[in-house]
């Protein structure tokens, strides 16, 4: 299992994590979602992603059950806010994630969130009066014990080529609310074959990459969307295959793109199937791609 659990923010997280996102709100997907969290627990993946948008509150009620009479204190369960689930809208106002945080630790069964996400941010016109009062009720929720950490969970956000949110901006406005022990220390984007602007596009303070930011931030990166909803679980150029040495399936070697790259923590797959639980578990027992390795993917 070399190189499968990383060590960041104190916590300890497995570099493959299950998301929650796609499926049906219907009973057959909450028992399916449910088989998959069993095996994937089971499998020693750690990191669960959800919110209480996906699946109009199916897929967080769903882990409870799963994870009832598991020990706590071993899994890593993050949550989101900032759409509304009872019409369309998207808030950022304190009292509404507040509200939401609560909604979905009743939903999960759990006392304390390990990661709470403020969810697609840039949706939002005016982040810099926002984020401020977002972040101050987050360092709230984090004395309170409702929360360990927060964040910002984007789709666009951090990927932009122009105008893209800053991380070093994101960790300045919690340095200002909190001191140096701010809790904001997570943010998630997508990272994959087909969308690695992560580590590819030089779009931060400096000229830097978003990984190389957060990582001078002190922020850990999680890496979303690893096999783009299914499209990159087949079909990759034949050649790819010669750079994962030791792994079998492409969506095996998507996994091992995204969580090989340097500064990138967790990389996180939507798993409601218990045979794609156990043929993506296989990157388990084979080491991360080498930096050497990682750059030659890129002709480097």
């Amino acid at each position: 299992m070399s190189g499968f659990y990383r060590v960041a923010q104190g916590l300890r997280l497995s570099s493959l994590g299950i998301g929650t996102y796609l499926g049906n709100a219907d009973d057959d997907t909450d028992r399916a979602y449910e088989a998959a969290l069993h095996a994937a627990i089971d499998g020693g993946i750690n990191v669960i992603d959800t919110a209480r948008n996906y699946r109009r509150e199916r897929s967080e009620r769903a882990i409870a059950r799963a994870i009832a009479g598991r020990k706590r204190d071993e899994l890593i369960l993050c949550t989101k806010a900032g759409y509304r689930i009872d019409g369309p809208g998207h808030s950022l106002d304190p009292g509404f994630l507040e509200a939401n945080l609560h909604a979905s630790l009743a939903n999960l069964g759990v006392a304390q969130a390990d990661i709470f996400y403020l969810h697609n941010p840039e949706t939002q016109s005016d982040l810099a009066s926002l984020i401020p009062r977002a972040f101050e009720r987050c360092e709230e929720l984090v004395s309170r014990g409702l929360i360990r950490f927060y964040g910002a969970a984007t789709w666009n956000g951090f990927r932009a080529k122009d105008n893209a949110m800053q991380v070093h901006d994101l960790a300045d406005t919690a340095r200002n609310i909190a001191g140096p022990g701010h809790r904001f220390r997570f943010v998630q984007l997508p990272f994959n074959l087909a969308m690695h602007e992560a580590f590819s596009l030089r779009n931060q303070r400096g000229g830097t990459s978003l990984l190389q930011a957060a990582g001078e931030c002190g922020v850990t990166v999680i890496g979303s969307a690893t096999v783009l909803q299914g499209r990159l679980t087949k079909d990759l150029p034949p050649q790819l295959a010669s750079k994962f040495p030791g792994l079998m399936t492409d969506a095996q070697r998507s996994i091992q793109f995204s969580r090989s790259a340097p500064g990138m923590t967790v990389s996180l797959v939507g798993m409601s199937n218990t045979n794609h639980v156990e043929e993506n578990l296989a990157v388990k027992h084979v080491a991360p791609l080498s930096e050497a390795g990682y750059y030659s993917i890129y002709g480097k």
